[in-house]
C-alpha cells in the first residue's frame, strides 16, 4: 500500500488538491501497520509475509520525496526520510546478489540503490548497484535477449528441456523498467545496447491492441492481459528507450490506452472483461500502475520523441518464428496472429500449469481482436494473497484435447513434453504439434487414446485446427475452443456444425467437421482470473471419428 505514496504526491503537486496529499500521508501512517523491526515493510498484516516487497516501497517512497517532497513540513519530510533509510538498509541487506531469489528483485534493487544511495550520499549503495548491474548482464538468453530468472527454488533452474524460467510479464512490467532507469541515469551504454536487443524481442509479443502475450510465460498466473497483476506498468523502459527504437514509443501509448480500457470508475480491473462479469478489481493494480505513469510526468521533459509513427512488431509480422529459450513460436499470415507453445518450464513444480503441450495459446485478429487466450491448466492461488479467487467454475480457457477418466483431468496441456515443429509454404502456414493426453501428475491417459497430433493450419481467409489419433477413443473426448467474448455479444447456433458470435467489428464463425455444443453455464460466459476474460466454452466431440477439423473465419 505504501508504494501508492508517490502518486499520490505527484497529483497533490499536478493538481494542487489537499486531499491527494492528505491521502499519502495517510497511505505512509498506514504502513507502520506493515513496519519490521529491521527496516523492512511485510507485503501483508502478518509480520511473517513475504518482505521484499519493500524495495517497491523504498523506491516509491524515495521517489516522493526526490520529487515532491517540498510539499511535506519539515519534521515529516525528516521523518520519511529516516523511513527511508531503514527500508534501504534492509534492501541492502536483502539482496546482496542477482539470484537471492527470482530476478525481477535483484532487477529492481539495482535501480533502488543507485536512487537512494545518490539521495542519501550512501556510496556503498552505488557500489552494489553497479555490481548488480554488471551481474544482471549474465541474465539474458542466447540468441533472443529474454531476461531470465523467474522460476524457483532457483532463478538459474532448467527444465527437463534445458529451458529457462521465462516471464514476459514481469520482465516488461518491472524488471526491465529498473534496468533501463539505472542505465538511463548512469549512462551504462553496454547495458542500454543490450536492452535494446531484449526489448526488440520482448516487443515482438505485444499486440496489436497493446495487450502482452504471456500465454506462455512461467508466472502467468498473474496474467492479466495488459501485463501482471502486481507489477508496476511497461512504460519506463518502452519511453526512455523510444529514440533507439521508434516502435516502443507505439507501444508505450497502445499499452497505456489498454490500461485506460481496463479502467472503470476510476480503478485499473485485472484483465478485459471484468466490468461486464461483474469481478470487483483489486486496488493494487490501480496504485502500482501509477507509479511509472507519475515518474513520466515529472520527467516529461527528459523523455525522448514518443509518437505512434512506427508499427507495433506484431501487426507486420508475416510469417513464423520460433524461440528456442521458450519452445514457443509466433505465427502471422494476413490478419491472424497466433501463440503456440511447448514450452516445460514451470514456475513452482507441482504448483500449477501454464500453457504447453503444443497448445494455441492465444489467437488474434487484427479486425476484431482477441480470439483465444490461455489460462492456467487449473487455476490455483499461487500467490495466494496476490491473486483473486476465481469466480464460479474453474474451466480452463487453453484450447485443448481433453478427457476424464475416475475423475481425473487428462489433457495436453498437462504434456511438457511435446513437440511443436513449423513450415510457410504457398501462403499457408503449418504449425505441427504431438502430445499425449496427460494429468496434473505426468501420468498418460490409460485404456483409450492418449497419444494426438494438433495441426494449425494458418492462411489469409482462416485458421484451422485439425485434431487426429490413430489410436481407439473408449473415453468421452473432446477438442475444446473457448472463444473470448464478453457478455451481451450475439451468438448464434443455427447449425450443429456451425457458431457465429457477432463482435463489433466483425463476425467470428466456427465450422467443425463434427457437432459443435456450447456447455451450459449459470452465467451468459464463463470468466476466467488468467488473464481476465469471458469466453464461449465450445465443444467438439471425437468419440465417432478420431479426427477432428475446426475452422475459425472472420466475415
Amino acid at each position: 500500500m505504501m508504494d501508492a505514496v508517490y502518486p499520490l504526491l505527484a497529483m497533490a503537486k499536478y493538481t494542487g488538491e489537499e486531499k491527494y496529499l492528505k491521502s499519502g500521508i495517510a497511505v505512509m501512517e498506514w504502513a507502520d501497520n506493515v513496519t519490521l523491526p529491521d527496516g523492512g515493510w511485510s507485503n501483508d498484516l502478518n509480520p511473517k509475509s513475504w518482505n521484499g516487497i519493500t524495495v517497491f516501497g523504498a523506491i516509491s517512497l524515495a521517489e516522493a520525496l526526490h520529487y515532491h517532497g517540498d510539499l511535506l513540513e519539515e519534521q515529516r519530510r525528516k521523518r520519511w526520510t529516516e523511513r527511508l533509510t531503514k527500508a534501504a538498509d534492509f534492501v541492502y541487506k536483502k539482496f546482496p546478489t542477482m539470484d537471492v531469489t527470482n530476478v525481477n528483485y535483484g532487477a529492481t534493487t539495482i535501480y533502488a540503490l543507485n536512487l537512494i544511495g545518490k539521495m542519501l550520499k550512501k556510496p556503498e549503495y552505488l557500489s552494489r548497484s553497479k555490481e548488480l548491474a554488471t551481474a544482471i548482464k549474465s541474465y539474458f538468453t542466447e540468441p533472443n535477449h529474454f531476461l531470465y530468472g523467474e522460476i524457483k527454488p532457483s532463478a538459474h533452474k532448467k527444465s527437463a528441456k534445458g529451458l529457462p524460467g521465462i516471464d514476459l510479464g514481469y520482465n516488461v512490467e518491472e524488471s526491465l523498467n529498473n534496468i533501463t532507469l539505472y542505465a538511463v541515469h548512469e549512462k551504462d551504454t553496454d547495458l542500454l545496447e543490450l536492452l535494446d536487443r531484449s526489448l526488440r524481442t520482448h516487443l515482438e509479443f505485444m499486440l496489436p491492441d497493446g495487450g502482452w502475450d504471456n500465454s506462455w510465460g512461467t508466472r502467468m498466473f498473474k496474467w492479466t492481459y495488459w501485463g501482471s497483476r502486481t507489477c508496476d506498468g511497461s512504460q519506463p523502459t518502452l519511453a526512455l528507450l523510444a529514440n533507439r527504437n521508434p516502435a516502443l514509443g507505439t507501444a508505450a501509448v497502445k499499452y497505456t490506452e489498454l490500461l485506460k480500457r481496463c479502467t472503470d470508475n476510476g480503478l485499473l480491473h485485472g484483465g478485459i472483461h471484468y466490468t461486464s462479469h461483474g469481478i470487483k478489481p483489486c486496488i493494487h493494480h490501480t496504485f502500482a500502475h501509477t507509479k511509472p505513469l507519475a515518474h513520466l510526468l515529472d520527467n516529461w521533459n527528459k523523455l525522448p520523441e514518443i509518437n505512434t509513427s512506427a508499427p507495433l512488431p506484431r501487426y507486420t509480422a508475416d510469417g513464423v518464428k520460433h524461440y528456442k529459450e521458450i519452445d514457443t513460436l509466433l505465427m502471422a499470415r494476413g490478419n491472424w496472429r497466433g501463440t503456440v507453445t511447448a514450452y516445460d518450464a514451470i514456475y513452482k513444480d507441482g504448483e500449477y500449469r501454464q500453457a504447453t503441450g503444443g497448445a494455441l495459446s492465444l489467437l488474434y485478429h487484427t479486425k476484431v481482436g482477441l480470439l483465444l487466450a490461455a489460462s492456467m491448466a487449473q487455476y490455483k492461488l499461487v500467490e495466494s494473497l496476490n491473486q483473486q479467487p476465481n469466480p464460479g467454475e474453474d474451466f480452463p480457457f487453453t484450447p485443448r484435447i481433453e478427457t476424464w477418466l475416475n475423475e481425473k483431468q487428462y489433457s495436453n496441456i498437462f504434456d511438457r513434453a511435446a513437440t511443436i515443429s513449423s513450415e510457410d509454404t504457398n501462403g499457408q502456414i503449418l504449425v505441427k504439434a504431438q502430445c499425449q493426453l496427460k494429468n496434473e501428475d505426468n501420468e498418460v491417459a490409460k485404456d483409450t487414446a492418449s497419444s494426438f497430433s494438433i495441426a494449425y493450419h494458418c492462411t489469409d481467409g482462416s485458421l484451422k485446427i485439425t485434431a487426429k489419433t490413430g489410436e481407439k477413443i473408449k473415453s468421452k473426448t473432446a477438442f475444446i475452443l473457448p472463444i473470448i467474448s464478453p457478455t451481451g455479444e450475439q451468438v448464434y447456433h443455427i447449425r450443429e456444425n456451425e457458431i457465429s458470435v457477432r463482435k463489433p467489428d466483425g463476425l467470428v464463425k466456427i465450422t467443425s467437421s463434427v457437432p459443435l455444443t456450447i456447455k451450459e453455464t449459470p452465467k451468459e460466459r464463463i470468466f476466467n482470473m488468467v488473464p481476465g476474460a469471458e469466453a464461449i466454452p465450445i465443444l467438439a466431440y471425437l468419440n465417432k471419428t478420431n479426427e477432428v477439423e475446426l475452422v475459425i473465419t472472420i466475415e
